[in-house]
């Protein structure tokens, strides 16, 4: 065969390519950040990100010859492996790669859900020959996790399906999977007095720290410590205010809110050899210390949670508990925004997917097979704008097989369509509102009778027609 003309595979990109937005999206590549593109292509990114003010080099055997190699925070290998039908010059490709990341390697590559995208092609290597004679490997996301693994020796973090984080030191991945498992948790002023209205302003800082890390700061936690130390005269004083602002059952609220999360950090990194308290960032083993003591308990909280979730209908008997989502015979259907509110062990069951899989960009909806082990993510395009939301793609996760399913629902000519979008929101969600009225209206004009048929697109459309009217925004309107 002749050579492979790899150069046809850059593309000219007029935003961030995906690997590096979901990098910048989930803060691994910060403002402070360099970067560097190891098989750029034409250098799209390289340029967005200077043009966006990120420090930022690439090089590119075909394409950017000329510039130099060099050491960088975060060092991006972006649908580079993939187009190499050499297994070995792909080994030695990401080891090249790896050497140069200061922080953090991210390696994406094609998965095998993209293959039956692809006409005319001929099996070559381990990959296929394209119909314009480039190469392609096509991976399963376990296929690409274990190739990372082996290759590198380290322990790959899934950051989206077919995208990796591969971490330099363990602070740093540790810190990156805590705050993945991490909520922000609203604060509530129930009795703002007027020693709290007359330093609002400063004392922000302290409601903010809680929200995040369910405890009191320490002096050297906050930016504005010296100034509540004039205000105050010492820093327990001005946390002593807040509290009283907040309430002591909030306070404690929030403080066993945090612990679940850090339970639920810890359970998961069981999957994954679980760190050393050495190798987590102070904030964090601070938190580890005010809220189980030592590290120990810590640990055996999560040992616990883990023991649980393989307990036969716990799953079930969860979601039939849950006070939010919307139940169907065989699954639990709640919105992502909402995941925070599930009980720990339902909140764990996704975070055994979301290990595997990643983030799934435009997940709208999380599935819990109320029977079998397996989570799926549901997009569903203009879920806020759309009063009955089409579906457009689910990723299935079986978490006895870790097999992956994705389909793609965007050409068919008749998708499934939601109704009801209240029920998978909280209560106090400011679309409930809206979402609800909709629905009322809608049942008032006997467009719920038969719910067998109004699932998909066509079968909705005729019921709409039977009954003379429309849906414009969230309204139902006479046709007439």
């Amino acid at each position: 065969m002749k050579s492979i003309p790899r150069y046809r595979t850059a593309i000219g990109r007029a935003g961030l390519s995906r690997p590096v937005r979901i990098a910048v999206e989930d803060g691994v590549i910060k403002k402070k950040s360099t970067i560097f593109d190891y098989g750029c292509g034409r250098g799209g990114d390289v340029k967005l990100f200077n043009k966006l003010g990120y420090e930022c080099n690439g090089w590119d055997p075909s394409h950017r010859t000329a510039e130099k190699c060099v050491e960088s925070d975060v060092v991006n290998l972006g649908y580079v492996i993939n187009v190499i039908e050499d297994p070995d010059e792909r080994a030695e490709t990401i080891i090249k790669a790896w050497g140069l990341a200061r922080e953090i390697l991210i390696v994406s590559a094609r998965l095998i859900e993209e293959e039956s995208s692809l006409q005319g092609y001929k099996l070559h290597s381990d990959g296929v020959v394209t119909n314009i004679g480039t190469f392609q490997k096509f991976y399963s996301q376990d296929t690409l996790r274990n190739w990372i693994s082996q290759t590198l020796n380290e322990n790959p973090v899934a950051a989206a399906p077919g995208v990796f984080y591969v971490f330099r030191n363990a602070e740093g991945r540790s810190a990156f999977l805590e705050e993945r498992s991490r909520r922000i948790h609203a604060i509530r002023i129930e009795r703002a007095g007027e020693l709290y209205k007359d330093h609002e302003t400063s004392l922000q800082s302290i409601v903010q720290f809680l929200s995040i890390r369910g405890r009191a700061p320490a002096e050297f936690e906050l930016e504005n410590t010296e100034q509540l130390q004039k205000e105050f005269g010492r820093l327990k004083q001005a946390i002593r205010v807040v509290r009283l602002a907040i309430g002591d059952e909030q306070w404690k609220e929030v403080a066993v809110q945090r612990a679940d999360d850090l339970v639920i950090y810890l359970a998961l990194s069981q999957f994954d050899s679980r760190p050393k308290l050495s190798e987590m960032s102070l904030p964090l083993q601070m938190d580890i210390k005010s809220f189980f003591s030592t590290y120990k308990n810590a640990c055996a909280s999560a040992d616990e949670l883990l023991s649980r979730l393989g307990m036969e209908g716990l799953i079930n008997i969860k979601c039939m508990a849950c006070e939010v989502g919307k139940m169907l015979p065989g699954s639990l259907y709640v919105h992502v925004d909402a995941l925070g509110l599930l009980p720990v062990e339902l909140r764990l069951f996704e975070g055994c997917a979301r290990e595997y899989i990643g983030r799934v960009e435009g997940a709208t909806l999380v599935k819990f097979d109320r029977f079998e082990p397996r989570i799926s993510y549901l997009g569903y395009a203009d879920f806020d704008k759309d009063p009955h939301p089409k579906l457009l793609f689910s990723y299935s996760v079986n978490l006895q097989t870790f097999r992956i399913k994705f389909r793609y629902y965007g050409d068919d000519a008749n998708r499934p369509i939601l109704h009801r979008k209240e029920a998978f929101i909280a209560k106090d969600d400011p679309r409930y509102a809206k979402f609800a009225k909709l629905t009322k209206s809608e049942e008032r004009h006997g467009l719920y009778e038969k719910t067998s048929r109004i699932g998909y697109e066509k079968e909705w459309g005729d019921v709409l027609q039977r009954k003379g009217v429309q849906i414009k925004g969230h309204r139902v309107v006479s046709s007439s």
